[in-house]
Parts: structure tokens; C-alpha cells; sequence
């Protein structure tokens, strides 16, 4: 009888397109200037995205689109989430008090600059990265837009949902 092996490498494949944002917009104007001009219908997700850093915990606003016609599925991820946690101030003058400590935690702590992330999964070899990326550099409100490469990638983990 004949010994049949399945490496874990088979069914890793991937399918999905990562792009940098930089806009100092908020996360539903973003999506409107999207829609906009990638003519597409991105809608706010009911569920955050959560994940956990260095003991912080972040909630990552989604919106997502599901094309039908391409059976395309559109992410558009806010990259940062400030989490505030107080920290009790042992020896005041005026008794206890709390400090607020900020932290920042990130969907993609590799592009710690980025604001958001669009991920565009279910891409075949027709889809056309740069054409997408030179319409969103079309948007005023955007200062800049590049693709990301996966090998350079830690935090693939946090990318599914």
C-alpha cells in the first residue's frame, strides 16, 4: 500500500492583494471617495477586527464589498487603534488618581505609518493591481498608495477574518 504525503505548503496560496493607504480621512469618508472612484459599494461591517499586541487590545473598524459579478471581496481596514488604559498613580499629594497611558496598536505593526490597509482577495491573474493603485492616487484626499508585498510580512495572522 502505497504512503500518500500532503505538505502544509500545498494549500497555502495566496489569493489576496494588499494595499497601503496614507489619507488622514476618517474611516467612512475614505470609503465614499472609494466607492466613489473604484466604483465600488464598500458597507461599514457590523464586526471589528481584534487583535491583541503587547497586552493591548485593538478594535479595527472594516468596511467590505462583495462583488458578485468578479467574485471579488473588498476590505478596506483602518490600520491603527488607539487603546487608552489608566494606570493608578500610587503616591500623589491629592490621594489616588489615574494617568491615561495611550497606546497604539497595529493590524500590521510592519507599516506602522500606513492608515489603512485595502485588501482585495479572491484576485485571479486578469485583476490589475497598478491600475487600481493609480485610481486611488487619482483621490486628492489620499496622499499616497502602493501595493505590499506578502514576503515581507510578519503579522499574516491579523489579515484573516
Amino acid at each position: 500500500m502505497a504512503v500518500h504525503k500532503l505538505q502544509i505548503d500545498d494549500f497555502v496560496t495566496i489569493d489576496y492583494e494588499l494595499i497601503a493607504i496614507h489619507s488622514s480621512l476618517e474611516d467612512y469618508r475614505l470609503a465614499y471617495f472609494l466607492n466613489k472612484n473604484l466604483r465600488l459599494l464598500l458597507e461599514k461591517c457590523p464586526n471589528d477586527i481584534e487583535v491583541t499586541q503587547r497586552g493591548a487590545e485593538g478594535s479595527f473598524s472594516r468596511f467590505i464589498y462583495e462583488d458578485p459579478e468578479n467574485e471579488i471581496v473588498w476590505n478596506l481596514m483602518h490600520n491603527k487603534s488607539v487603546v487608552v488604559t489608566t494606570q493608578q498613580n500610587e503616591s500623589s499629594l491629592f490621594g489616588e488618581t489615574g494617568i491615561d497611558v495611550a497606546t497604539g496598536v497595529y493590524l500590521l505593526p510592519e507599516f506602522k505609518k500606513v492608515d489603512y490597509i485595502l485588501k482585495v482577495e479572491n484576485t485571479s491573474s486578469f485583476f490589475n493591481t497598478k491600475e487600481v493603485v493609480e485610481n486611488l492616487l487619482k483621490v486628492s484626499h489620499i496622499t499616497t498608495a502602493y501595493t505590499i508585498n506578502h514576503n515581507k510580512l510578519k503579522s499574516k495572522n491579523n489579515l484573516i477574518f
